[in-house]
């Protein structure tokens, strides 16, 4: 688990060549039999293509119709995932047909455990994206006071939040353990961390190697 909190950026994020040359040296390809060995120690049930791409207990951004898949793995405690957050939002924009799967993995400690269950309890109120966006936007650490003004900054309910987190707390629990198993299984080692189309790319990209994943994993995709 020590490994799992240090950031997948502490070190320079990969090249598009390197990120692409995991794929055919044993890293996922989802769909592929050539499963990561970690894969294998997990329930299959949570590795399906499906919940994966299309949790659906998970709202999607983007273009919910979208051609390709993009899906992060991040924690709200995380300056990596803070600072990629605009240019993956950019990406998204400006491509016009990518779907955006945001998965809290909070593994930096217990207030990033506490916002990643606030950002789930939000989306019962139809108020998931703009918790989100509140909490990725900062520029410093949060604090849970902290993440608590943002939200109510964003019109969030926070009655009916603090409701929601009691009511729905064994799915918010097991959509973070969901999560968890799935970032395990793919050797994902910190936040940031993605899947595009069915590609694994454990770290951070530039918004020009992200456009270039993002046409290789359509080239993929028509390939098959």
């Amino acid at each position: 688990m020590n490994q799992q909190n240090k950031p997948a950026a502490t070190n320079p994020g990969p090249s598009r060549r390197e990120a692409l040359g995991l794929i055919g040296a044993g890293a996922t390809l989802l769909g592929s039999a050539a499963m990561p060995h970690q894969a294998l120690a997990h329930d299959d049930a949570v590795l399906t293509e499906a919940l994966v791409l299309r949790d659906p207990d998970i709202p999607a951004a983007g273009n919910p119709d979208g051609d390709i898949n993009i899906v992060e793995w991040f924690d709200y405690n995380c300056p990596y995932c803070r600072k990629i957050a605009p240019e993956i939002a950019q990406v998204v924009q400006d491509d016009g047909k990518v779907r955006l799967v945001l998965k809290d993995w909070p593994i930096l400690g217990e207030v990033s455990k506490i916002t990643a269950r606030m950002a789930l309890a939000a989306k019962y109120q139809d108020k998931f994206m703009a918790a989100h966006e509140a909490m990725i936007g900062v520029s410093s650490r949060l604090t849970e006071a902290r993440a608590r003004e943002l939200l109510t900054e964003k019109g969030i309910d926070m009655d009916r939040l603090n409701r929601d987190l009691t009511t729905n707390a064994k799915a918010i629990d097991a959509i973070l353990a969901r999560n968890h198993a799935q970032a395990e299984a793919f050797g994902f080692r910190g936040t940031p961390s993605f899947i595009v189309g069915k590609f694994r790319v454990p770290g951070i990209l530039t918004m020009a190697e992200f456009e270039m994943v993002i046409k290789d994993a359509r080239k993929a995709k028509a390939a098959n």
